[in-house]
């Protein structure tokens, strides 16, 4: 078939979803026509699998990549494919960061569970509004690992807190998230080496794996694909590194993409 060992990752917000958060209609088409005729659709976005909610077999074929390449679950099989974790090496960074910043919010991230040392109000309405169960903890130990990513809370103070990440240790790796939010993952982790792992234990060559993003954390994943879309409403760090640009995500990006493929392929 057409799409036959295809595989095609998007970033979920401003590439998949509309502003109003809807899926249209053409873009269901297209990926119905796509996944017909072999190929493989999926998500890759920075939500974990307790956060990730949206999961729908009829267009989703595929693992879903979450936690920012990190790991990949299949919620049809109900099972991780990949999990690439902060393991006990987090542990004395974390501790670092309690003493130097006591009163931040530190939130740690277990294959089901999520934990919270010094919560404050950010990040209990983070677990609210995503409808996490979460416990409060006082030390990193009492936390599951390995965890999939850190989250901290860095109010104010975000290029403070990433230079004494790097200053302590290389890895983890920071992401920085809206400024005030600071994501940790395991060194070498992101949406593109997470891509290329789940491209790997479904068999699918490098040169049919695709990526669609609009953000700067989906960079390494557009690099990392044979093709990187990036849809017209994208950042300009997401752009300088397209292979092609597509209508926005109002306009049925992913519908483009497969227009394009369909051309190319």
């Amino acid at each position: 078939m057409k799409f036959s060992n295809c595989l095609i990752a998007s970033d979920f917000d401003g590439t998949f979803y509309t502003d109003a958060g809807e899926i249209q209609q053409s873009v269901l088409d297209s990926l119905r026509y796509f996944i017909d005729n072999g190929g493989y659709f999926t998500i890759c976005t920075g939500r974990v699998k307790n956060g990730f909610r949206r999961y729908d077999p009829s267009y989703i074929n595929a693992p879903v990549l979450l936690a920012n390449g990190a790991c990949a679950y299949d919620f049809a099989r109900k099972k991780y494919v990949t999990f690439s974790g902060i393991g006990e090496e987090g542990l004395p960074l974390v501790h670092a960061l309690m003493k130097e910043f006591p009163d931040m919010s530190i939130e740690l991230y277990s294959s089901e569970k999520c934990y919270a040392i010094s919560p404050d109000i950010w990040t209990l309405e983070h677990f609210r509004g995503q409808k996490f169960a979460y416990e409060i903890i006082d030390t990193p130990e009492k936390a599951e690992l390995p965890w999939c990513k850190m989250m901290l809370s860095a109010r104010g103070r975000s290029a403070k807190v990433q230079e004494f990440v790097s200053s302590f240790t290389d890895d983890p790796a920071c992401l920085p998230t809206g400024g005030d939010v600071i994501e940790l993952m395991k060194k070498g982790v992101n949406k593109g080496s997470g891509l290329l792992r789940l491209a790997d234990s479904l068999a699918i060559p490098p040169e049919r794996v695709f990526a669609v993003g609009d953000g700067y954390n989906d960079v390494d994943m557009l690099k990392a694909a044979k093709y990187g879309f990036v849809p017209k409403n994208g950042c300009e760090e997401a752009i300088a590194v397209a292979d092609f640009i597509v209508r926005s995500n109002n306009d049925g990006a992913i519908a483009n993409v497969i227009e394009i493929l369909d051309g190319i392929l």
